[in-house]
Formats: C-alpha cells, sequence, structure tokens
C-alpha cells in the first residue's frame, strides 16, 4: 500500500505533507531527525492520512494537497481538529 500523509509540528505548528510505502516506519524517521526537512520541527504528530493501492494514485493526491487548493481542502476536512486540538497554521507558513 501506499500512503500521503500530513504531519504537523508541535513546535511551531507548521504542516508537512509526505507519501511513503511505510508510514510507521516514514514517522519514526521523521521524529528521530532522520528527515531534513523537519529535522527541527521535531516533535511532529500525525494528523491525517490516506493509503492507495496505486503509487500513480497516491503521488497525484500528495501533489494535490500541497497545492494552495489542496491546502484549502485538507483545513476543510480537519476543521474541528484545527478549531478545537492544536490550532491552525497560517495559509502562508505550511511546509511540503
Amino acid at each position: 500500500m501506499y500512503y500521503v500523509y500530513v504531519l504537523q509540528s508541535q513546535k511551531d505548528k507548521l504542516l508537512y505533507i509526505g507519501f511513503t510505502e511505510n508510514i510507521k516506519s516514514r514517522i519514526t524517521h521523521h521524529n528521530k531527525g532522520l528527515v531534513l526537512s523537519t529535522k527541527n520541527r521535531r516533535p511532529l504528530v500525525l494528523i491525517f492520512y490516506e493509503f492507495y493501492l496505486m503509487k500513480e494514485d497516491a503521488l497525484r493526491r500528495e501533489s494535490y494537497l500541497k497545492t494552495s487548493k489542496g491546502k484549502t481542502a485538507l483545513k476543510l476536512m480537519l476543521k474541528e481538529y484545527f478549531l478545537h486540538v492544536r490550532g491552525c497554521p497560517s495559509p502562508h507558513h505550511e511546509k511540503d
């Protein structure tokens, strides 16, 4: 299976959108500081993921979620989380 996932930094509340074939291992790598783009933003929390049977479908979804329209859709899908649990990052401060 192929996963598209969203992490939120507990340090700066920014989002990270990624793709992987092994979600548990990938999140562990992020939180151990082994991923350059999130190394200084730890700890990170998984706030959303989807899985796909076809790699191309997952990559297409990841690309979409990294667009402005995709980020807006993600914030609407996770509206209650951002309002009540963790706070919503500014629309201009997401990291991909």
